[in-house]
């Protein structure tokens, strides 16, 4: 009787054969770095999950000031779209992709204060 294994909670190992989409996104998304901790079946499991997100979560600033400089190059295109050009559908467009840099570092400062606090459980 073989026993199956489950695969290890952590990152996929980068390989010289990523695709640039799969780098790309990578580069702007910070879900590979976490262990999906649902998929943990026992107490063990669990634990070495959430201690391998908590030793993950000293990524987060890194991703914080990817996105503030997107947010802040949005907001920056959107200024010169209004003012400069009079294309006011540009300067909406820019705008709008500006607000969801802000939502995703709201989203990341939140999960970066959660799991570098050393009394959460």
């Amino acid at each position: 009787m073989t026993r199956h294994t489950r695969p290890q909670p952590g990152p996929e190992p980068i390989t010289d054969d990523i695709g640039f989409g799969a780098l790309l996104y990578r580069f702007m998304f910070f879900d590979w770095l976490f262990a999906d901790m649902r998929q943990s079946m026992t107490l063990l499991e669990r634990h070495a999950a959430w201690r391998h997100n908590r030793a993950m979560c000293r990524y987060l600033p890194l991703y914080l000031r990817r996105w503030a400089v997107l947010a802040g190059s949005d907001f920056a295109l959107g200024l010169l779209f209004e003012r400069l050009l009079d294309g006011a559908v540009l300067a909406a467009w820019c705008y709008m992709w500006a607000c969801v840099a802000l939502t995703a570092m709201a989203l990341t400062s939140v999960l970066w204060l959660f799991l570098s606090n050393p009394d959460t459980r």
